[in-house]
Order: C-alpha cells, then sequence, then structure tokens
C-alpha cells in the first residue's frame, strides 16, 4: 500500500455496532478526509501487515510509516490525527494513569458489541480463552 493511503483505521465490517462507529468517527473526526477507514474485509491485509484474527479482535491503525496500534490505541491514533477538537482525547487514551482505563473500555465494548446499538449477533467475537 502506498503513503498515499495511509494511514488507516481498520474496521470489522461485519459488525454493524463497528460500521456505525466507523462512520462516526470518519464524519466527526477525520473529516478531511487525512485518514482513511475502511472495513478489513475489502483490504488487503497483507499489504498492511494485519491479519484476518487482529482485525477480528479489535480496531486496527496502520500509520504512514507502517505502525499498527489495535483497539483504544488505535482509536487514540485516529482521534490524534483527526481534527483538532479530538486530538487532546486522542492523546488522553494512552497517557499513563489512563491508559489502563480505556484499554479496560475498550476491551469491554469489543467483548459486547453484539449487545450495543446497531450490533448483531455476527459482532459477536468469540472469547479464545473460553
Amino acid at each position: 500500500m502506498t503513503k498515499a493511503h495511509l494511514p488507516i483505521l481498520v474496521f470489522d465490517g461485519d459488525c454493524g455496532f463497528c460500521t456505525t462507529s466507523a462512520r462516526w468517527l470518519h464524519r466527526w473526526v477525520v473529516r478531511d478526509s487525512s485518514t482513511r477507514v475502511a472495513p478489513w474485509q475489502h483490504l488487503d491485509l497483507d499489504e498492511l501487515g494485519l491479519t484476518e484474527d487482529q482485525c477480528r479482535a479489535a480496531v486496527q491503525w496502520v500509520g504512514e510509516e507502517g505502525q499498527v496500534a489495535s483497539g483504544h490505541a488505535a482509536i487514540a491514533a485516529a482521534l490524534r490525527d483527526g481534527h483538532l477538537v479530538w486530538r487532546p482525547i486522542g492523546a488522553l487514551l494512552v497517557a499513563p494513569g489512563f491508559s489502563w482505563l480505556a484499554q479496560r473500555v475498550y476491551s469491554w465494548v469489543a467483548a459486547h458489541r453484539y449487545a450495543l446499538p446497531g450490533g448483531t449477533p455476527a459482532c459477536r467475537v468469540e472469547d479464545p480463552h473460553a
């Protein structure tokens, strides 16, 4: 993938909650289209250095230099790269002393996305530890 196509936020396009969230983020955070927002099902994951398992488990961010962030860190990266209003929130999500909370909230939302507004049974992610 060329640098012109990066950065990109990669989400699960089979999940209604994820799709709704990604559309909101694209509309309100990355309005200038500096960041692409796309479902992993429509991308060449090998080119991005991602796997299907990673993309099923959490939202992924691939930066301009190919760096990858996952989950709350991916959301933080998109916010930090977005409109000026959202940048401080993105920084807060990965700040020492707050990142652990953001990670726990993200993990809970990801595990329960099927039950959230827009979610469907297709949104359920099986727990590999169960």
